[in-house]
């Protein structure tokens, strides 16, 4: 018998037939093969939102392949990946190629490995029209939402803008932070440290003030500063008790396609879109040297945090032998969901499908964002199957005219987990320190006591990994939603990145106030955490699509129409960004305006003075040909590229960044390249000098 098995991308292909073998034809559908027109609404409103589904444009000839090859074999597998998207894709193959939906030909993988492919081939399903259900009523929300909605923000704002279900939400996440910031008044307070060492030993350590007869102390300004030090400078410290303990630190559970996205933004420096992109590769199969093209980790769209029992048993095995019993736990590690989260568990969390394939071992045949990906994910897994670190802790109080000071500090008695992994953190924390020996009856000398001055900080802008951790903290999105929903906020001009800070343009503040005071629930995060609850409980056969449809739509066609009513002949104005470059023709401060390259500078007096120029970035290096600074600049495709800031005169261009490191042998700007040859090198004519960029 001829089998054929479909699947979505050529990657996926090549590593599936290699474990299938002989009777089995692997084809791919390369993504979604039928979807609502782009041209018009395609749901008919008045028979329960029916979708109008047509072939993709550009797929006509793929689709006469697929239904040729379909015709010649004996048997078709729909393998689309394991999650609505795929099942979606799975059902309109069916409708295309004339499959009884009732029959078991859908197959899925949460790995393509040997076991994983068996495994899949073994337990033929039925398209399972609750989670396809769950995709149909997501993609008709979103379709309604952006065409009735979008018109309306042409009409009231400008052309070109889109709204949407999940990324208005996150717009507005950002744009709350930013009145927060805006609003917020930051406090003075002062703080008091000492300096000490223990008779008899060279070594420092420092302490805090934290108190005053038991009670904690607030120090508001200077004055209050300087008579605490006044009380306390020239006399002795003395030691009132030492504490000393354990504690346990264990280790984080395996990624989740939020965990992950997170820790490869901060460990990484990734954008989520490149974190997915990489994750994709490496779930669909690589060619590796000696083993072929296998599948290197797990289904990379899950919420879960449940491990099979084998790969825990491997990663057992593999901790053994390679740190020792003593790494192991005393009982194998299993993780749940945070309390209240809306989890889906129909895969695993993401693992290497091999935990005894170190990514040394591959790292050759990965390009670096897989080499690095691909690192996260082993040392976070096989650290998540070990043995807690162990720290010895050690807490001592000192007293000087009735005020409290404290040193803390910690050794380290077991390093257990964390001799492989330690996740990364948003925010700076305090370092905790060794102390040196110190006994109860130590005297303590005290070389010097500083006083400083701080001031409460506003809230943090969001990052890439905070906005991620937000929305899914909150219940906007899903797994496979949170990178494509910042890519397309970015893309849209309703946010930028500053470094890594996520900060909201004057478009997406103006457009964030008109849908709060005219389409509230479209932009309430309650709201829409509801909605994908609903999708949630089609997807688990608890709800109808078509009446969750109804729900929504009854309420938002009738705040459609009040909007129209309420606003009619209104436009807002989106306002400039005024900057401290003043125009060279008529002294004017010039805005920053957006056009189709993307920035530029113009002077606000148009049409009389139509001045522009283009916004320079110093990106803090050098020319390497004549000194002159290096400015970060943009191609007409939008594609960032660096020159020296006397071009046209001084030719030197380059696609590599200039990083804020000087050569160790000239004294140059360095220069970082990407891709597979990856390296650090200085550009200087007869220099040479070039290393290997490290992946964290």
């Amino acid at each position: 018998m001829s089998k054929l098995v479909i699947v979505e991308s050529p990657a996926k292909a090549k590593t599936i037939k290699k474990y299938l073998g002989r009777g089995y034809s692997v084809v791919a559908s390369m993504g979604h093969v039928r979807d609502l027109p782009k041209t018009k609404m395609g749901v008919d409103f008045e028979h329960d939102f029916a979708p109008q589904y047509i072939n993709i444009k550009g797929k006509g000839k793929l689709i006469n392949e697929l239904k040729a090859a379909a015709k010649k074999s004996d048997k078709v597998y729909l393998a689309s990946d394991p999650d609505r998207e795929g099942e979606a894709i799975s059902w309109h193959l069916a409708q295309i190629l004339g499959l009884d939906v009732s029959e078991p030909n859908r197959v899925s993988f949460n790995e393509i490995t040997k076991t994983g492919i068996q495994n899949g081939m073994k337990a033929p399903r039925t398209i399972d029209m609750d989670l396809f259900n769950a995709q149909q009523a997501r993609r008709i929300l979103d379709r309604i939402v952006g065409y009735k909605l979008s018109p309306f923000l042409w009409r009231k704002v400008r052309k070109g803008l889109s709204a949407g279900r999940v990324q208005s939400v996150a717009v507005r996440l950002i744009v709350d932070r930013e009145k927060e910031i805006r609003a917020f008044v930051p406090t003075e307070y002062w703080s008091v440290e000492a300096r000490h060492r223990v008779e008899g030993s060279q070594a420092a350590f420092s302490s805090k003030l934290v108190g005053k007869g038991g009670k904690k102390i607030e120090i508001p300004d200077e004055a209050a500063a300087q008579a605490i030090y006044q009380d306390i400078v020239g006399r002795e410290f003395v030691i009132d008790s030492i504490k000393k303990g354990s504690r346990k630190r264990n280790p984080s559970p395996p990624f989740t396609t939020s965990t992950m996205q997170q820790e490869a933004s901060r460990k990484l420096g990734f954008q989520s879109r490149r974190t997915m992109q990489a994750a994709q590769q490496l779930y669909e199969g690589i060619e590796i040297e000696g083993m072929g093209a296998v599948g290197l980790i797990t289904y990379m769209r899950t919420d879960s945090l449940r491990i099979s029992k084998d790969a825990q048993d491997e990663a057992t095995a593999f901790i053994e032998k390679q740190y020792g019993k003593d790494y192991l736990p005393e009982k194998p590690r299993a993780y749940s969901a945070r309390k209240g989260a809306n989890t889906q568990d129909a895969h695993e969390a993401i693992r290497p499908t091999m935990p005894s394939l170190t990514p040394m071992q591959i790292k050759d045949s990965l390009s670096p964002d897989q080499y690095r990906l691909y690192s996260l994910i082993w040392k976070r897994f096989i650290a998540s199957q070990m043995a807690s670190s162990l720290l010895d802790t050690v807490t001592v109080n000192l007293l000087v005219e009735g005020y409290n000071f404290r040193a803390s500090g910690f050794t380290v008695r077991f390093d257990g987990f964390t001799k492989v992994y330690i996740e990364g953190k948003d925010t700076a924390e305090d370092d905790e320190k060794s102390l040196p020996p110190i006994r109860k009856d130590s005297k303590i000398l005290t070389d010097k006591i500083d006083l400083g001055q701080h001031f409460t900080e506003p809230p943090p802008r969001y990052t890439e990994a905070t906005l991620i951790k937000a929305m899914e903290e909150n219940g906007i999105g899903r797994p496979s939603t949170y990178a494509p929903t910042i890519t397309t906020i970015l893309g849209r001009g309703y946010v930028e990145r500053q470094q890594k800070m996520l900060v909201p343009t004057s478009l997406g503040e103006v457009t964030t106030q008109l849908l709060e005071e005219h389409f509230q629930n479209i932009v309430d995060v309650k709201f829409t955490a509801g909605m994908e609850s609903s999708l949630d409980e089609i997807e688990e056969g608890k709800a109808d699509w078509v009446k969750v449809l109804h729900a929504f739509y009854g309420e938002f066609e009738e705040t459609l129409d009040k909007a129209e009513k309420a606003m009619e002949g209104t436009r807002l104005k989106v306002p400039d960004e005024e900057t401290d470059i003043v125009c060279e023709l008529c002294g004017r401060k010039m805005v920053i305006k957006t056009g189709r390259y993307g920035k530029f500078l113009a002077c606000p007096g148009f049409p009389e003075c139509k001045n522009t120029k283009a916004i320079t970035v110093e990106t803090g290096g050098l020319c390497p040909l004549c000194g002159g600074k290096m400015l970060e600049k943009k191609s007409k495709r939008g594609r960032k590229f660096y020159g020296c800031e006397h071009n046209p005169s001084c030719s030197f261009m380059t696609w590599d960044l200039p990083i804020p490191e000087t050569c160790p042998k000239c004294g140059a700007t360095l220069f970082k390249k990407t891709g597979r040859d990856a390296k650090i090198y200085c550009a200087k004519e007869g220099c040479g000098y070039e290393r290997e960029d490290r992946a964290e």
